[in-house]
């Protein structure tokens, strides 16, 4: 996810919650990006993510993964709300308002994409070495360069 205008990266529907034709029919197609528990998402977030970086929407924790729209970086990194609620399922008694350990960025659905599942990217050589693909691997971010989303772009969108 990255200010390149093209993008580098992708973005998880939270756990369940929110789905790319949800966040895309949301109020200025935006949604809060909370809920995500991966240390390496979290670093992503904070240290790379920036407004207006290209995004892919991926499900990973759907009972059929897969990207399903394309959306943009719509705040900068802020501390998940979610940690501090007990009654959230993503509670992490740990964290502090002082010292929270769960970072979260708004995206902007841009718009809903056909939906391309693992298998038919892992038959793309431009799109198979996305980080989602590798084994044991289920980020709620992933890293893409400029390349792999131009060629996402040219998959499912009409020419």
């Amino acid at each position: 996810m990255a200010g390149s205008g093209v993008g580098r990266g992708g973005r998880k529907g939270g756990a369940a919650e929110v789905g790319s034709g949800a966040a895309v029919a949301a109020p200025g197609g935006g949604v809060a990006g909370t809920g995500g528990r991966h240390y390496h998402a979290r670093n992503f977030m904070r240290d790379t993510m920036h407004v207006s970086d290209g995004v892919l929407f991926y499900h990973s924790g759907w009972a059929q993964p897969g990207i399903a729209g394309i959306a943009e970086v719509a705040s900068t990194a802020y501390p998940d709300p979610t940690q501090f609620d007990a009654a959230s399922p993503y509670y992490d008694p740990k964290a502090t308002p002082a010292q929270p350990r769960w970072i979260s960025v708004d995206v902007k659905a841009l718009r809903k994409t056909r939906f391309l599942s693992p298998k038919e990217l892992r038959s793309d050589p431009e799109l198979a070495a996305l980080r989602p693909l590798a084994s044991g691997s289920r980020p709620a971010v992933l890293a893409g360069s400029p390349p792999e989303r131009k060629r996402h772009d040219s998959c499912v969108l009409p020419s």
